[in-house]
């Protein structure tokens, strides 16, 4: 065992001397490994760090959730022109489902209404995403009210003219959360009186934040704007209770929907059940293929910078025939010769390998700098996997030079180097 700690150890001091030696080649050698690594390693950290914000930004919602509307958040066999021509879902199917369903949990009825600014006391703010739903979206988008109080049932039902914000709103607005409670606000040529803020969430890249919304109750809306079935954009929100089938709440709701509707048997359902859970699966699969595309474009370039090891290596072969011969003629063994140039190609790469993922980490924190409320991430597998196949790389480039170095007759070796 010490026989070969001592091989292994000889054998990584010949092939470091030898990179030392040749320092411009050495160079040369990492820069094509350094951009295959750094490649790889950067388009994985990149779609995990996206697909990490995507789901962050609907972790409030339970993957069990379900999105009643005219569209198809996923792929369907239902031609998109044909579902165009759906209708809205309605207020009265949101509490026909409510009534007769009893596995659901918590639904909410929810509609898209125009943007259009907030005005107080001279102020005005234009950025702002105005959302229209009713009292159970609380519950089942569990948000965190940091100021006041959300709007009840009641408020909910009569349509009054309350909101909660977000906390940039209110920051921007009224210079606190705490101030805006009880200010007036002019809206859709309205006055609404500011019952609640939210906490601060952040604004993140995948969007979502609700630091930047204005929630009222969908009555309200209802009485401004109407309740056409062909116009915007309509959904009732589900959450079943803990516990029930996921598959056995969408046929109930299905059947309740299509005997509401009229539908005969022979008709396609005019509305789609949309699972989070499916929507995560899509990001899953999505993200999937982002990484495999990313890791055959990026893999050209490691492909090249492994052929730019082997080149190197031959050449380090020939130059050191001479030496070669010399060390097998004093008793080096094969395997010694193979390990010492073996060694010399993984360590190239290894190096590689390791400047490429340095230089992810700087990009990392300039994007963490850069982008406000999103985090880049390099994790610690994608770390492992760069180191992996960089030394996967040094391997592979490097047996064939070492095999024929390691097989060299020691007087034609000697001869030839004189």
């Amino acid at each position: 065992m010490l026989i070969y700690l001592r091989v292994l150890k000889e054998s990584f001091n010949f092939a470091v001397n030898a990179l030392k030696n040749n320092k411009l080649r050495t160079f040369l050698s990492l820069v094509g490994v350094t951009i295959g690594i750094f490649s790889i390693i950067a388009i994985l950290a990149a779609v995990d760090s996206l697909k990490k914000e995507i789901e962050s930004s609907i972790s409030s919602l339970d993957t069990s959730t379900m999105i009643i509307a005219r569209f198809s958040f996923g792929p369907t066999d239902v031609p998109r022109w044909k579902s165009q021509q759906f209708p809205n879902v309605a207020y009265d199917e949101y509490q026909m489902l409510k009534k007769t369903v009893d596995d659901i949990d918590q639904v909410a009825f929810a509609m898209s209404v125009p943007n259009t600014s907030m005005k107080y006391d001279g102020n005005t703010i234009n950025s702002v995403d105005f959302m229209a739903v009713t009292h159970e979206h609380y519950e089942i988008e569990s948000l965190k009210v940091e100021e006041g109080r959300y709007y009840n049932e009641s408020e909910s039902h009569s349509g009054s003219q309350v909101i909660v914000i977000g906390y940039e709103i209110a920051t921007e607005l009224f210079g606190s959360p705490a101030a805006a409670i009880g200010k007036k606000v002019r809206m859709y040529g309205r006055k609404f009186t500011v019952i609640g803020t939210l906490e601060k969430e952040g604004s993140g890249m995948g969007g979502g934040s609700k630091d930047t919304v204005v929630i009222f109750p969908v009555n309200a809306a209802r009485k401004i704007f109407g309740d056409s079935r062909n116009s915007g954009f309509a959904q009732i929100i589900v959450k079943p209770k803990a516990g029930t089938d996921d598959a056995e709440v969408m046929g109930i709701i299905t059947q309740k929907l299509r005997v509401y509707r009229g539908l005969k048997t022979d008709d396609v359902n005019t509305f789609f059940i949309n699972q989070l859970k499916g929507l995560v699966d899509m990001i899953d699969n999505i993200t999937g293929t982002m990484n495999l595309v990313g890791l055959m474009i990026s893999g050209f370039s490691l492909l090249v910078g492994g052929f730019g090891i082997a080149n190197i290596m031959f050449v380090s072969v020939k130059e050191r025939t001479s030496l070669i011969g010399i060390q097998k003629s004093l008793g080096a063994k094969r395997r010694f010769i193979l390990l010492q140039f073996l060694f010399e190609a993984v360590i190239l790469a290894l190096f590689g390998g390791i400047i490429g993922m340095f230089f992810v980490w700087v990009l990392a924190q300039v994007a963490n700098i850069m982008l406000d409320d999103f985090e880049f991430v390099l994790s610690g597998f994608n770390m492992f996997l760069g180191t992996s196949v960089s030394v996967a790389i040094g391997l592979i480039a490097g047996i064939l030079p070492a095999i024929s170095a390691s097989k060299l007759d020691p007087v034609e070796a000697i001869r030839s180097g004189m």
